[in-house]
C-alpha cells in the first residue's frame, strides 16, 4: 500500500510529529502492520481492529508500570483501503531477542527472557483496561474460525492432518473441551523474541502489546518457549544457535515444565 510511506498522507497531528524523518521500514515479525523506523521514533500502521485499539489502551496504561515506548500521537483516517490507525511512539534502543549476539549466549538471553516473563507476572494488575482470558480468547478463536480467517498453511504443520486435527473447528472443540485451569496475570499475550528488546543486557523495552491484557502465565510462557526453539533452530532464516533445550527457558525461570499447558496454548495460538 504505497500511501504507508508517504508522509503526505498521515493524518495531521502524525505528520507534523513525524516530519521528514528518513525512516526504514521493518521487516521482522508476521504482522499485517506496516511499521515504520525512524531514528528516534515507530510509527505503526494498520487497519482499525480490537487488536489495534487494545495496543493503544495497554500502551497507554503501562506507561511507567513496563518499560514500553511513549505514545507521542494516535489517530484514525478512512482510506480507501478502510479504517486505519496511525500509532505515534518513541523508537527504543537495543536490538530484539532473536539477534545473534543475544542467541550466541544461550545463558543470557534465556536469563533475560526468565526476568522479563517474572517482570510482567509482578506487576500489579489493578485497573488494566483488557481481559484476555480463556473466555475472551476461544470467544475470539471461534469468531476467526467462523469467519474462515485461521490460515492452516501458516501453521505448524503437524497441527492439521494425517495425526493432527482435521481442520480448525476440531482444533476449537478440542481447546473447549481441553480448557485449564487460569491463574490470571498481566500477559503479554505474544511474547516471542522480537518482542522483547534488550541492550547491555538488560531488558529495554516490550513492544507489539496488541494482544495484552489479563491472561494465565503460560500464555506467554508457551509462546516464548515456542519463538526460542524456532529461533534456535534457526526456522526463520537464521543460522540456528547451540545450546539451547527443551527446558533451557524453564531453568531460567526455576519451574518445572507443564508440556501439557505448553500444548494446549501453542494450539490455541494456531487460531490466530
Amino acid at each position: 500500500m504505497p500511501f504507508y510511506t508517504d508522509p503526505a498522507r498521515f493524518p495531521l497531528s502524525v505528520r507534523t510529529l513525524w516530519g521528514n524523518r528518513p525512516c526504514q521500514t521493518d521487516t521482522v515479525g508476521m504482522s499485517d502492520s506496516a511499521v515504520l523506523l525512524a531514528e528516534d521514533m515507530v510509527l505503526k500502521i494498520e487497519a482499525l481492529s480490537p487488536e489495534s485499539e487494545n495496543e493503544y489502551r495497554i500502551l497507554n496504561w503501562l506507561q511507567g508500570r513496563l518499560p514500553v515506548p511513549e505514545l507521542y500521537a494516535r489517530e484514525t483516517a478512512d482510506t480507501e483501503s478502510g479504517v486505519l490507525q496511525y500509532l505515534l511512539m518513541e523508537r527504543i534502543g537495543g536490538v530484539m531477542a532473536c539477534h545473534r549476539t543475544m542467541m550466541t549466549r544461550p545463558a543470557v538471553v534465556t536469563s533475560l527472557l526468565a526476568e522479563a516473563l517474572r517482570q510482567m507476572w509482578e506487576l500489579d494488575t489493578t485497573g488494566c483496561p483488557t481481559v484476555h482470558t480463556l473466555d475472551q480468547k476461544l470467544a475470539l478463536a471461534a469468531a476467526r474460525v467462523e469467519g474462515g480467517l485461521v490460515d492452516v498453511e501458516d501453521c505448524n504443520p503437524a497441527t492439521f492432518g494425517k495425526g493432527g486435527f482435521r481442520d480448525p473447528v476440531h482444533l476449537l472443540q478440542w481447546l473447549e473441551d481441553n480448557r485449564p485451569p487460569e491463574e490470571p496475570v498481566f500477559s503479554h499475550g505474544d511474547f516471542c523474541l522480537p518482542n522483547l528488546l534488550l541492550e547491555n543486557d538488560r531488558i529495554r523495552g516490550y513492544i507489539d502489546l496488541g494482544r495484552a491484557g489479563l491472561a494465565d502465565r503460560w500464555q506467554d510462557i508457551a509462546l516464548c518457549w515456542r519463538s526460542l526453539g524456532s529461533n534456535a533452530r534457526g526456522e526463520y532464516g537464521g543460522p540456528g544457535y547451540a545450546g539451547f533445550g527443551d527446558t533451557s527457558l524453564f531453568d531460567a525461570l526455576g519451574l518445572a515444565p507443564d508440556w501439557d499447558m505448553v500444548r494446549y496454548y501453542v494450539l490455541l495460538d494456531e487460531l490466530f
